[in-house]
């Protein structure tokens, strides 16, 4: 099982080449980059009403400050209320009145949709049955909305379709959002996500006829689903059902984990752990490999985990405590009997792999120590143990002992980033994918005794992968550090010549972004822009130090870096102030909104993504309040100092010098509600900041990204492209 620290992260991907590093003059002169420009008739904003709405915040710095919120009525649900519906309505409107205008949006459309064309596989988990080995995976012909869950029994088997998301909804936004198949591979549980909701829903179906069983389990969030190794029934995680007309806005509190007996109905499934004192304590169970122990996780953010395991086969046993308390993270690899491993960064910021026995749950002994580059990940397959690290972002895959002795590197087919490695402790077959910028993921089949690695799939193309060089460079921010940047781009593009260029950041959670194959990104570059990616702290790309040189009071380091990626791009003359845009979402969506208005005149055009843009009011709706732990609470006088310092929707400036800026968010996003997006769209339009035009792009039946549709993917990747295009200067052929 892969070690899964409560951060959520992504596993990302890059492939270096040669390319000009930092300290590469800039050329003599800036190059043309578009014909004749089409000009477009600014757009005549809606007419936003405002309240008289003033809220009383305790500052460490001013005793007291007064905050003005004139577009508060822009938080409720669009759902709910007629006034924001009929603002979203207004405000599309305006947006399609533009986007309708620009060069080559159709254009782009059409040839994103040729590129995205490949057949596309995930990578399959399997099951022993009594025939042998059953095998489960998701295939894409190319334009599905969405993927189609298949099951074949061995290798050589022929793959049929066990359930098609793409017949659930006309508008193909009812997505598949998670499978697990039952020990013995004849059941499986599936998870549904309807509009791009976080809610998910549990449904259970029998593997060999296709027949839907009775189980229906609802309210289901943020939350693992794990099986009873004889398939009685499984464990998950799940909160009270909201008021009606919440769903959507109301914070998310007192969750518990329930263990669900198939064939019972969902008010009789059995509460395993909660503690009502503590409602802001979210709680997430996962049985072991060997079936016997539920190993629970606690949190109250989205850094930190309690660890306990329960012992499944004692019904008089009380969950053994490993880890206490919210201060480190911690996931479970795997157990040989009540030897446990962990992955954790409790005295190692880099991260160990540590053993722990239940009959002496406070000596942690290390198997794999903290080296020089971060643990992203660990799995406990074949008598073995699989590690990840990072090595400037890339990955290195080792195989270990289970006392710690080294095996061997796992060879990746290039620098590059692999994920996968999971399987089962008592077989040697494991399947990892490994992708980059210009490579989409390629499966392969590995045997962690042997170390034979062998391609399982990989995709034929509509584009050849060499026609685009990824490089890797790195520049220096405040403090003196330094940061990884990615840039990538068409062989055909000059290097010595300023082009329109497209940075993307993200800066917080731990996560890092590793340039992973997107075939968008792709598009960006073959129609001759550049493609950046910036490391920045707040992620996890040099450990545990390197997040929280991001975080809380830190946060400005984060947007220090993102500005002084722009800067280091145009000093080494691939771009200038005009031909610069920003992207980012969520998180990044929050770190566009605060960069453009801290550096306005650096960039020509922002995207920011369904962004946390209201840094006062973000802990009162759904799953916010997790993400103290990154910013800080703005009840606490000292946080509310920093985060009112940097709030995008506060600190818009009177510039009149604005970068062209196209927000987007969605009516169904229940992780960071769209009213952040509202509140900041109304009062950008409202600002003095010149004639680039602010405008917002409101996705209906979706959410913060999971299950979004191909043909909606497409449709906004078409609209962001012609945007930052004729911003950016970057010519399209019709």
């Amino acid at each position: 099982m892969r070690a899964a620290l409560f951060a959520f992260a992504s596993v990302l991907a890059l492939t270096a080449c040669s390319q000009p590093a930092a300290e590469t003059e800039a050329p003599a002169e800036t190059q043309p980059v578009s014909a004749e420009r089409v000009e477009i008739a600014a757009p005549a904003y809606p007419e936003t009403r405002t309240v008289d709405q003033v809220d009383v915040y305790a500052s460490a710095a001013e005793g007291e400050v007064a905050v003005s919120d004139p577009y508060r009525w822009l938080e409720q649900d669009v759902r709910v209320s007629e006034d924001v519906a009929d603002w979203v309505t207004a405000q599309t409107e305006t947006t399609n009145a533009y986007l309708d205008q620009l060069p080559g949006r159709e254009r782009i459309a059409e040839r994103l949709a040729e590129l995205w064309n490949y057949e596309r596989y995930g990578l399959p988990t399997s099951r022993e049955t009594a025939d042998g080995l059953r095998y489960f995976f998701s295939r894409n012909d190319g334009l599905q909305d969405q993927s189609v869950f298949m099951v074949q029994d061995g290798l050589e088997g022929e793959a049929r379709a066990l359930i098609d998301p793409n017949e659930w909804a006309a508008d193909g936004t009812t997505a598949l959002a998670g499978t697990v198949p039952s020990p013995d591979g004849t059941k499986l549980a599936y998870l549904i996500a309807d509009g791009g909701s976080d809610w998910r829903s549990i449904r259970v179906m029998d593997v060999e006829t296709g027949e839907q069983l009775g189980d229906e389990i609802e309210w289901v969030k943020f939350s693992p689903l794990s099986w009873a190794k004889d398939g009685s029934g499984f464990y998950y995680s799940r909160y009270p059902a909201p008021e009606e007309g919440e769903a959507f806005t109301a914070l998310n509190l007192n969750q518990a984990i329930y263990f669900h007996t198939l064939g019972t109905d969902q008010s009789e499934d059995v509460q395993i752990m909660a503690d009502p004192d503590a409602p802001d304590v979210g709680w997430r169970g996962s049985v072991s490999d060997d079936g016997r122990y539920l190993i629970i996780n606690s949190s109250t953010g989205t850094d930190g985990n309690g660890v306990h395991v329960l012992d499944l086969e004692d019904e008089g046993a009380a969950p053994v405590e490993i880890f206490e308390g919210f201060g480190n993270n911690h996931g479970y690899v795997g157990n040989d009997g009540e030897t446990f491993f962990f992955q954790t960064d409790l005295g190692a910021p880099n991260g160990r792999i540590v053993s722990v026995s239940l009959s002496d749950p406070e000596t942690l002994t290390d198997v794999v120590s903290e080296g020089d580059g971060p643990i992203t990940g660990a799995d406990h397959v074949g008598g073995h143990l699989i590690v990840e690290t990072m090595r400037d972002v890339a990955s290195a895959i080792s195989v270990y002992t289970p006392d710690g002795a080294f095996v061997r590197e796992v060879e990746l087919p290039g620098l590059g980033v692999a994920s996968g490695f999971g399987g089962d402790p008592e077989r040697s077959e494991t399947f990892y994918a490994y992708e980059s910028l210009n490579q989409p993921p390629a499966l392969y089949r590995y045997d962690v005794v042997t170390g034979e690695s062998t391609v399982f799939r990989a995709p034929d193309l509509t584009f050849n992968p060499d026609d685009y060089v990824v490089s890797q460079t790195f520049y220096e921010s405040t403090g003196g550090a330094r940061i990884p940047l990615f840039v990538a781009h068409h062989r055909d593009v000059d290097p010595n010549g300023v082009r329109p260029t497209l940075i993307y950041g993200y800066g917080g959670f731990a996560i890092t972004r590793r340039p992973d194959f997107d075939v968008r990104r792709l598009q960006w570059m073959e129609m001759g822009g550049v493609y950046a990616i910036a490391n920045l702290r707040g992620g996890s790309a040099y450990g545990r130090d390197w997040h929280d040189a991001g975080r809380l009071a830190n946060k400005q380091n984060v947007f220090d870096d993102f500005i002084n990626a722009g800067h280091a791009l145009i000093d080494m003359g691939w771009t200038s102030p005009d031909h610069l845009a920003i992207h980012g979402r969520s998180n990044g969506g929050l770190l566009v909104g605060a960069v453009a208005n801290q550096a306005p005149d650096l960039f020509a055009a922002a995207l920011p993504a369904v962004g946390v843009m209201d840094m006062l009011r973000f802990n009162q709706f759904t799953a916010g309040r997790f993400w103290v732990d990154d910013y800080g609470s703005p009840q606490d006088p000292e946080m509310f100092d920093v985060l009112y310092g940097y709030s995008p929707y506060h600190n818009i400036p009177q510039t009149g010098a604005y970068p062209a800026t196209l927000i987007t968010t969605a009516d169904t996003d229940d992780r960071v509600v769209p009213g952040h997006s509202f509140k900041y769209a109304a009062a950008l339009q409202a600002a003095q900041t010149g004639d680039a035009p602010t405008l917002i792009r409101i996705e209906t039946r979706a959410g913060h990204g999971a299950g979004t549709p191909v043909s909606k993917l497409i449709e906004e990747a078409a609209d962001r492209w012609a945007f930052i295009a004729y911003h950016t200067g970057l010519e399209i052929e019709e």
